[in-house]
Parts: structure tokens; sequence; C-alpha cells
């Protein structure tokens, strides 16, 4: 009778061992479930964005690129131009257009962060095209400036000129101002090529050469940055400070030689 007094179970065990299953079963349910719960949420959370995305482009889009972003006589289509493109255009208010022009001005955008990702979600549902850069791929931390000012007057200085202050096109279209632009417009400028501009995706420049550019225009644009050479004259380069030179130069020349003149004929008639 000891024996079997002995092996009898605690009055408890039956408790620790249901707990022990709750733990081991909610365990494993940590491990596999939240997986494939956020990634339901995430597909339910894109599919609204979208839903709400076409709302938004039904009123205020396809009246000129078509109800499918086919588009029309009237603009573009849209199909392939990626949310990369919708977030440039539409958080710098080139679009939508007031009036149609040789060019989209920048100006206040009319829609909300939130509305710019609904529609750029809709228009990346249409076709694959470039994504929204992140944070890292546009940050200038870490970037090398010196590679970005070769490339930048390699590639961008012809239009922009050489320190990002525009400059005007053929046709009454122009270049705009890259000075006080969000990093992340300039990177899917870079990466979608809008309007005028040429598109530089990954094969013709990487993420980190774009990042470079970046940084180049930040320190160059930036307040606590110093012309070597005094006056900045529009940041034009020779061009515009050979014709200073040529007019305030040779015009104090030619004012110096009628002074010495003026004098000279003076002190002759004396």
């Amino acid at each position: 009778m000891k024996k079997l007094s002995a092996r009898r179970r605690h009055p408890l065990a039956a408790v620790v061992v249901l707990l022990f299953a709750l733990a081991v079963t909610g365990g494993l349910y940590a491990a596999f479930a939240p997986a494939d719960t956020a990634k339901a949420d995430d597909t339910a959370a894109q599919s609204l964005a979208i839903e709400e995305g076409k709302k938004l482009y039904s009123v205020g889009c396809a009246s000129c690129h078509g109800t499918g972003g086919q588009g029309t006589s009237d603009g573009p289509s849209l199909v392939g131009v990626g949310a990369a493109a919708v977030d440039f255009q539409v958080a710098t208010g080139r679009m939508p257009l007031q009036q149609q022009g040789a060019q989209a001005p920048r100006k206040k955008a009319i829609y909300s962060p939130a509305e710019v990702d609904q529609l750029a979600a809709y228009i990346a549902s249409l076709g694959a095209g470039p994504s929204v850069p992140t944070k890292d791929q546009y940050s200038p931390d870490g970037a090398d400036i010196a590679k970005g000012g070769e490339l930048f007057r390699t590639n961008c200085a012809q239009c922009h000129n050489f320190t990002g202050k525009g400059g005007a096109l053929s046709n009454g279209k122009y270049a705009p101002d890259l000075t006080d632009v969000n990093p992340k417009h300039i990177y899917e400028a870079m990466q979608t090529g809008p309007q005028n501009m040429p598109s530089f995706p990954d094969t013709t420049m990487t993420e980190k050469n774009k990042k470079d550019v970046i940084a180049y225009l930040d320190t160059v644009n930036s307040s606590k940055s110093e012309s070597p050479g005094g006056l900045e004259l529009g940041g034009l380069g020779p061009v515009s400070e050979g014709l200073f030179a040529w007019i305030f130069g040779l015009g104090a020349l030619i004012a110096v030689a009628i002074w010495v003149a003026a004098r000279t004929a003076k002190a002759k008639k004396s």
C-alpha cells in the first residue's frame, strides 16, 4: 500500500501538464501563425489601397489618362510607369495638371501623402514599374560627394547647370531648380525620367551612384556651402563668368580709357 501511495500523482500534476501543453501550443502558434497572419494583413491592406486609389484615379486622372490608365490624346498611358513615377508627379503637385502646357510645373500637392500612396498602389497594379524608393536608397549619409559631383556634371549639368539651379530648354520647356527638392523625389526623377528628362535605371546608373548625386546636390545647395570664387553668378559656370568679365571688366577698361583721354585733352588745352 505504501508503494501505491508513493506512486500516486500529485493533485496539481494535471494542471501542470495542461499549462505545459498550452505553452507549447502557444509557442508553435507564435512561431508559424504570425507570419501567415501578417502576410494576409499586408495583402488585405494592399487590396484596400488599390481600391481607394482606383476611386481617386477615376475622379482626378481618368479624364486625361483613360478609365484604365491606357492613355488618351490628352495624357500618356500609365500602364507600367510604376509607383515611383506616380509618387514623383503627384507628391510634387505636377499632377493633376491645371492646364495643358509645354511642361508641368511644380506646385503645392492637392493629395495627402496617404492618397498619393493609394494612387501609386493602383497604378502599380496596372503593370510592373519602378517602386517608391526607401530612405536607405536616397539618404545622402555615407555617400561619395566627389563622385556624385563628377556624375552630375557629366549627366545632368547640361540642363540643370553645375549646381542644380536649373536652366531653360527649347519650346518653353525648362530644367527645374533642384534646390530644396526632397531627396526621394530626386531619386524618383532619375529612376523614371519625368517629362524632358532621360531615365537612369539601375542598369545605367547604380543605386549607389544615385545616392552620390543626391549627396552632391545636398552639399552644394546647403546653407553651409561656400563658393571659393566669391559670387556664384547663378551657378551657370564659365559662360556666365566670362560674360560677367566681358561686360564689367571691359566696361571698366573703357571707362578708364575715356577718363584718361579726357584728362589728357584737358591738360593739352591748359
